[in-house]
C-alpha cells in the first residue's frame, strides 16, 4: 500500500491498480501514474489523481452521457501502446473543464483511451474531427 497527500487528503492505493499512462498526458509528459478516486457524490463525473504529481488531477466524464452519437476507438498504433487486441475492451473519456464561470466543457477532440484489461490509457488527438476541446454541456 502506498500513500499520497493531494486536495482530497491523504490518499491510499495499492501500486499494482495504477492506471498508466505510457506516454503520460497532453502538456503533462511525465505523469504517468493515476488513481482513480472514488465518486463521493451520484454522477457523471470522476477524478484521476496523478501520484507523480500531488497537485495535478483532473475531471472526466464518459462523453456519450451527453453526446450518445460520440465514438473515440483506438487504432492499430493506439492499440499496441494498450497492449489490447481488437477484440479487447476500450473506452473513451473525456477531460472536463469547470471555468469561474462555471460553463462547463468536454474535451471531445483529444479523448481518454482506457484499456481496463491492461489498466493503460493514453491520450489521443482526433485527426479531422468534427468535435472541439471546448465542447459546451448540452443545456437540459
Amino acid at each position: 500500500m502506498s500513500r499520497i497527500q493531494t486536495r482530497f487528503g491523504e490518499v491510499e492505493y495499492q501500486p499494482e491498480h495504477l492506471l498508466i499512462f505510457p506516454t503520460g498526458v497532453i502538456g503533462f509528459p511525465d505523469l504517468r501514474g493515476f488513481i482513480v478516486m472514488p465518486n463521493r457524490k451520484e454522477g457523471p463525473l470522476f477524478w484521476i489523481q496523478s501520484v507523480d504529481d500531488p497537485d495535478i488531477a483532473f475531471v472526466l466524464t464518459d462523453p456519450t452521457n451527453f453526446f450518445p452519437d460520440y465514438a473515440a476507438r483506438p487504432d492499430a498504433a493506439e492499440r499496441r501502446m494498450l497492449k489490447i487486441g481488437e477484440e479487447d475492451e476500450c473506452y473513451a473519456v473525456a477531460v472536463v473543464t469547470v471555468p469561474p464561470d462555471l460553463n462547463i466543457t468536454l474535451n471531445l477532440s483529444a479523448p481518454i483511451l482506457f484499456a481496463p484489461k491492461t489498466n493503460r490509457a493514453m491520450q489521443t488527438i482526433l485527426e479531422d474531427s468534427p468535435y472541439n476541446t471546448k465542447t459546451p454541456l448540452p443545456k437540459v
